[in-house]
């Protein structure tokens, strides 16, 4: 997977059911090598926090392949890179392929793969429809949240090289289909709650499902 844009975001304010919202979703392409923090990319509009940035969605990453499908059903959409409100842009990346709990080195940072993205009626608004919510959970494609476990910069051409795959895990495909499942594998689940790239509360919820 190699970095084709590094993409962030001035807060950018719109109207729902008759109230102000602030959102962090409208993220540009920058020339520039951004800084991958414990918490969010420095620089980058994090508005709501309960819902985004923090350990476990420091960094979103999604892949170029996954654009061709998009423009298709949005053509008059203006595109570019960014327009999932993912930080990083990357080539060749597949979700069925990706671990949670897989760590990579990425220019100076070391990151970890940790959850999908579940879309809100904010990636709705921006695509022009809140049908996108539901297209975007059955096509299956969910991009990823990355930890950040060594601060540093990254920029366009940085590459993720593999460091260490966890013995006992499920990919990001399977945790984003598991996630919204009417009947949940507890097999997959089990593999969720005892991975610690998990962050505690979601662990928590899924674990319910076993009761």
């Amino acid at each position: 997977m190699e970095i084709k844009s590094t993409n962030i975001a001035k807060p950018t304010t719109f109207i729902w059911n008759g109230k102000e919202v602030t959102t962090g979703i409208y993220k540009v392409p920058t020339n520039d090598a951004i800084f991958l923090g414990k918490s969010d990319v420095k620089g980058d509009e994090v508005t709501d926090r309960k819902h985004h940035g923090g350990e476990f969605k420091a960094c979103y990453i999604f892949s170029e392949v996954h654009y061709i499908h998009w423009k298709f059903l949005y053509p008059d959409l203006d595109w570019d890179w960014g327009m999932f409100g993912e930080n990083l842009t990357v080539s060749d990346m597949d979700e069925t392929e990706i671990y949670i709990g897989d760590i990579y080195k990425v220019g100076e940072a070391l990151v970890q793969v940790t959850q999908p993205r579940e879309p809100c009626f904010k990636f709705g608004y921006k695509f022009g429809s809140q049908e996108l919510i539901k297209q975007f959970i059955d096509h299956g494609f969910s991009g990823t949240y990355i930890r950040i476990l060594e601060e540093g910069h990254v920029k366009r051409g940085d590459v993720f090289t593999l460091v260490e795959r966890p013995e006992n895990s499920l990919t990001t495909a399977q945790l984003f289909n598991l996630l919204f499942a009417k009947n949940k594998n507890p097999k997959l689940i089990e593999l969720a709650i005892n991975n610690d790239a998990l962050p505690q509360r979601k662990r928590d919820k899924l674990k319910s499902f076993l009761i």
